[in-house]
C-alpha cells in the first residue's frame, strides 16, 4: 500500500546527545537495519565539527561504510555551515542536507553561532551546491511554535520566513519544537496557518515531546494536513545546545500506534522493524 505519511528516522538526534561515544561498528550495525525499515528518509549523522558534537565525529567513516543496496530511503545528513555542505557533496548517496535553522536568533547562535544574516548566506550557498549536485536542502525551522529565549514570535515571524525560503525555491519546511513546550492548540494553530498561506510547500513536524502528551500533538498535527513526521527509536536524544533540560525525541511507537488507531498507512516493513527494535533496546543499555 502507498504511504499516506513520510517518517524521517533520525539516530543522529537520538545519538548526539549522548555522552559517551557510540563505537562506529555498533553505529553502523544499527543504521544498517533502519535502512531497510521502509523509513521514507534515515538521517545518518552530521558533518559539523566534531567539538561541536563528538558523538558525530564518525559521520563520514558510516557514510563510506553503510549498506544502501537494499535501501528505498532517502538518505539524509546535518550540516551548519559551508564547510558541511561540501564534504556532503563527496558524496552521491546523499540526498537531502538537513540545516538547523530557526526563527529564534538567541538559539541559532546557540546552536550554530550564526546570526540571521549569516544563516541565510549559508543557506544559500547550500541550495545553490544542491541544485549542481541533484541533491536537496531542507531548513528546519525550529523554536516554530514559541520562543523560550524572548526573542520576537508570531504567526508573521513564521510567514516572513517561510515566504524567503519559498523564494529560494525551498519547497519542504519541517517545523520544529525541540523543548518540548508546545500544545497541540498551538501547534494546531501554527500548521493550520502555515498550510493555509503556503499551500506550495510540504510542512512536517520535528517533535520532542513527553510521552503523555507526544499523541495530542501528533494529532494535532494530522488534522490540519501535516504528512511528514520526524521519530526516533526509543524516544532517545534531545537538543544538548538548548542550555535546558533534554527532552526526548518523539518516540517512533508513539507515531506507529497512533497510526495504526487510525488506520493509516505508514510504509513500514514490520518484520525488519523488529529485528531492529532488538537491537536498539541493547544500544540503548549501551549508552545508559
Amino acid at each position: 500500500m502507498t504511504p499516506e505519511i513520510k517518517i524521517l528516522e533520525t539516530p543522529r538526534d537520538g545519538f548526539q546527545g549522548i555522552a559517551e561515544f557510540i563505537p562506529t561498528q555498533k553505529k553502523i550495525e544499527f543504521i544498517n537495519l533502519l535502512l531497510n525499515c521502509g523509513f521514507h528518509t534515515v538521517e545518518v549523522g552530521s558533518l559539523v565539527s566534531p567539538k561541536a558534537i563528538p558523538q558525530m565525529a564518525d559521520t563520514i567513516e558510516l557514510l563510506e561504510k553503510l549498506d544502501y543496496s537494499k535501501t528505498r530511503s532517502r538518505i539524509a545528513v546535518l550540516v551548519a555551515n559551508k564547510s558541511g555542505g561540501k564534504k556532503a557533496m563527496d558524496f552521491e548517496v546523499i540526498n537531502d542536507l538537513i540545516f538547523p535553522f530557526s526563527v529564534s536568533e538567541t538559539f541559532l547562535k546557540k546552536n550554530i553561532n550564526q546570526g540571521f544574516d549569516e544563516a541565510e548566506k549559508t543557506i544559500d550557498f547550500l541550495q545553490n551546491i544542491c541544485i549542481k549536485n541533484n541533491k536537496q536542502l531542507l531548513p528546519y525551522l525550529s523554536m516554530g511554535f514559541g520562543n523560550p529565549y524572548g526573542d520576537e514570535w508570531s504567526l508573521e515571524v513564521l510567514h516572513f520566513w517561510t515566504n524567503k525560503f519559498l523564494s529560494k525555491g525551498i519547497k519542504i519546511l519541517p517545523v520544529s519544537d525541540i523543548m518540548g513546550e508546545a500544545s497541540p492548540e498551538e501547534i494546531g494553530k501554527v500548521f493550520t496557518s502555515l498550510i493555509k498561506q503556503f499551500p506550495e510547500i510540504e510542512f512536517g513536524l520535528h517533535l520532542h515531546s513527553r510521552k503523555e502528551t507526544a499523541i495530542e500533538k501528533i494529532d494535532a498535527a494530522y488534522k490540519t494536513g501535516v504528512r511528514r513526521f520526524d521519530t526516533v527509536l526509543g524516544g532517545l536524544g534531545g537538543c544538548p545546545m538548548t542550555g535546558k533540560e533534554l527532552i526526548g525525541n518523539l518516540p517512533l511507537s508513539t507515531l506507529t500506534d497512533y497510526c495504526e488507531e487510525n488506520e493509516i498507512e505508514t510504509g513500514l516493513e514490520v518484520q525488519n522493524l523488529k529485528t531492529t527494535l532488538q537491537l536498539n533496546s541493547k544500544l540503548v543499555n549501551f549508552v545508559r
